[in-house]
């Protein structure tokens, strides 16, 4: 099992593409290069152009004899300074990175200062207005709880079901971020009202046992009309409710998306 960190700037997503660089491209030749076996590498999130991850998980079967501590360091020589391998793990071989699953974590952060910093641009979704935070902190909570989702979903349907369950969900605006941290404790430290400058940054929180489609790119791009005063939070509730995208927001850029936790039974984590 591998842990996973990636600037998704320059790559056309996880999954192998027919034109363009991706994600799984790379690991895959990474452990081709290393182990002379030609694998597949399995993730838990099939993160789209543009899209980071802090803790993507990927797993793959190989009969090297290469010991699993000397792993991560060698197949970091055969990847691009924009991919880390933050860990390597012998797991079960009944693991895998994408069924095994039971709960991910995403991150979007939104940059509504007047001025945003040009090294910022590949790393938040810049907003040209300024948004009501707290009004966005109200809607938010409409998502709790199981749902069918389709409304967020791009090209209905994707999956057997649109029926997702969201366990938590938070909204801070804030100073700064800590872009490479995986926890979320830190996010209240800092916190206060939308009606302060000084904390330009909004930061999404959103955990579920699965995603649709674009499904948090939707959720940000209703979320936002909220903000800009659009429409009230309960705004949120109808469009669930309708089950229709054309109902939501925009698709949000990708470039405020991060992959932040992928959670697995924990028997299925021991070697």
């Amino acid at each position: 099992m591998l842990t996973l960190a990636y600037d998704g700037t320059a790559y056309q997503g996880w999954q192998v593409q027919p034109n363009g660089v991706t994600v799984q491209a790379c690991v895959e030749s990474a452990v081709l290069r290393l182990t002379g076996e030609k694998r597949r590498v399995f993730c838990a999130g099939r993160t789209d152009t543009g899209v980071h991850a802090l803790a993507q998980i990927a797993n793959f079967h190989t009969n090297s004899e290469i010991p699993v501590e000397k792993l991560r360091r060698g197949l970091q020589t055969f990847l691009p300074a924009d991919i880390v391998i933050v860990s390597a793990t012998q797991v079960p071989m009944s693991f895998h990175a994408t069924y095994s699953a039971i709960r991910k974590r995403y991150r979007y952060v939104i940059f509504d200062g007047d001025v945003c910093p040009p090294f910022l641009r590949n790393y938040v979704h810049c907003s040209r207005l300024r948004l009501n935070a707290d009004l966005m902190t109200v809607a938010a909570q409409f998502l709790l709880g199981t749902h069918d989702f389709r409304c967020f979903e791009t090209k209905y349907p994707n999956k057997e079901t649109s029926v997702r369950t969201v366990m938590d969900v938070s909204l801070h605006r804030l100073s700064g971020w800590h872009p490479w941290a995986t926890s979320h404790d830190w996010l209240s430290a800092d916190s206060r009202g939308h009606d302060h400058p000084d904390q330009p940054f909004i930061v999404f929180e959103i955990m579920a046992d699965g995603f649709l489609y674009n499904m948090i790119r939707a959720i940000i791009g209703t979320l936002t009309e909220i903000g800009r005063g659009r429409n009230a939070p309960e705004f949120m509730a109808e469009v669930i409710a309708s089950m229709d995208r054309a109902k939501a927001g925009m698709t949000a850029p990708p470039n405020g998306l991060y992959l932040v936790q992928v959670v697995y039974p924990d028997d299925l984590l021991q070697a």
